[in-house]
């Protein structure tokens, strides 16, 4: 049974909220190492060492859908879009650096999201300087 966003497994049972994509995105993106949440521009942002990684948007200026998007490797946003354009399109403002967005209202692949994500994650952790490294930086400046 179901009804305003809920769901009633048995009769008789308390029924429990459904999981909201954002739920099912923060869990992929915070189970990753080092990884923070942070809202930017009114939305859940995804950040490693202070570089974001990828971003849910809500509906973003009343585009019609519920989206995640993910920093990608060059080629890799065209490709997508070539063989899935129901799932996948070019997001504004970061689609010109090659991220890609995501559909997360219609029936998602979670493993597929996932390893978008973990994709994006790994770019932004590889050009995201270490905090010892920056901190040693600063120590070594001030002398």
């Amino acid at each position: 049974m179901v009804s305003s966003g809920l769901i009633a497994s048995e009769r008789g049972r308390v029924a429990m909220p459904r999981s909201s994509p954002i739920d099912s995105l923060r869990k992929i993106c915070l189970a990753l190492p080092d990884a923070t949440e942070k809202e930017a521009w009114g939305e859940p942002t995804f950040r490693v060492r202070g570089r974001m990684f990828a971003m849910y948007a809500n509906n973003h200026h009343n585009d019609g859908r519920i989206a995640a998007w993910c920093k990608a490797p060059l080629g890799f946003q065209s490709m997508m879009i070539e063989q899935a354009p129901e799932r996948f399109f070019v997001p504004p403002y970061v689609g010109v650096n090659g991220w890609v967005g995501v559909r997360l209202d219609l029936k998602v692949d979670w493993k597929e999201v996932a390893s978008v994500v973990e994709q994006a994650y790994r770019m932004a952790a590889e050009q995201a300087p270490a905090r010892a490294s920056r901190s040693r930086k600063s120590r070594v400046a001030r002398r």
